[in-house]
């Protein structure tokens, strides 16, 4: 049988699951070809190799009804409580970039520029006398997204159209890690995404998995309930080491390795500002097989680095993938 490739995407908007399956596949298949591999290419994209799916969730994110956005005025809702939910959302996002620009401050190889740009940008997160209320937690994000879209060597977050464009997609890891938006059923939106994975997993045979972004704490916590062989775990632009706006809310706690998972590379590129604090083996703990994840750096080309396409056409990222893929049809 042939081995199962799941890939978990991150966040952004609605997508075309087939598309992305395909895009992705060509770029680790591109990634590849330089890592050494080329015999291996017709294989991957045609889908002799490995039984490749997209595990796709975003459209989670935008069914009819459902909320959850950073807005730079005040949060819209039928009443109290979806205005104090808009808030937490809200300061969540702003955690998470105050945490990720402190991060880049303390690249030595920053240029002067950068340091400027960043600088405001923490300014305008964390002013002094910052105004308190429905809405300013969003305005402070829109702000400093602003001064950190037009920053000369940082432009990854130039992918979407507008620094409010951007904010409310940063917004989905707060809608995730918030435990909220329930179903008819009772089902918070967090589950309902996990089981999007875990449906795409083989409960049966080996499952390789590629997560990306938002879609590596999805990973996590959907093979903590996996039971089936993980061999190869790999996880590309990770927000995991955000320590105070992501790393106490995954779950279970303390944060570790699942044991279902034989090997785990972690992923990260310099000017990927999801990817704050990025080496995951200082506070992920190993599994009962003491296996832990394994950081390694990785250099994309271009403005636009965070999308999961960059980091798989990348040999370093598509090498092992390739090879794991390789030894276990080979079995």
């Amino acid at each position: 049988m042939k081995p199962r490739l799941v890939f978990v995407h991150g966040i952004g908007g609605p997508r075309d699951p087939g598309a992305e399956l395909d895009e992705w596949l060509r770029a680790a298949a591109h990634g590849a070809r330089a890592a050494g591999h080329s015999a291996h290419l017709s294989g991957l994209t045609g889908g002799w190799a490995a039984d490749a799916r997209f595990a796709y969730y975003g459209d989670l994110f935008h069914a009819s009804g459902a909320q959850g956005s950073v807005s730079p005025g005040p949060a819209a809702g039928p009443g109290a409580e979806s205005a104090e939910k808009r808030v937490r959302e809200e300061e969540l996002v702003v955690e998470l970039l105050l945490e990720a620009v402190d991060e880049r401050l303390t690249d030595p190889s920053l240029t002067p520029a950068e340091v400027r740009a960043l600088r405001d940008a923490r300014a305008r997160l964390a002013p002094p006398g910052a105004a308190q209320g429905v809405g300013a937690p969003g305005r402070r994000a829109v702000n400093a997204l602003t001064s950190l879209m037009a920053l000369p060597g940082l432009r990854s977050l130039g992918g979407w159209l507008s620094a409010r464009a951007t904010a409310t997609v940063l917004g989905q890891v707060a809608r995730y890690l918030n435990r909220g938006e329930p179903d008819d059923r009772g089902v918070g939106l967090d589950r309902r995404i996990r089981d999007r994975v875990a449906a795409c997993l083989d409960h049966e045979g080996p499952t390789v998995v590629v997560a990306h972004s938002l879609g590596t704490v999805v990973a996590l916590e959907a093979l903590h309930a996996h039971r089936g062989e993980v061999p190869l775990l790999i996880t590309l632009g990770s927000p995991l080491g955000v320590r105070t706006a992501v790393q106490p809310r995954v779950r279970p706690q303390p944060l570790s390795t699942p044991d279902s998972v034989g090997r785990w590379l972690n992923f990260w590129d310099r000017d990927d500002i999801v990817a704050a604090r990025p080496e995951l083996e200082k506070f992920v703990r190993p599994s009962t097989s003491s296996v832990r994840p394994v950081t390694s750096r990785i250099d994309s080309d271009g403005a636009w680095v965070h999308p999961a396409a960059k980091y798989l056409a990348q040999p370093a990222v598509a090498g092992p993938l390739v090879e794991a893929l390789t030894t276990l049809a080979d079995r």
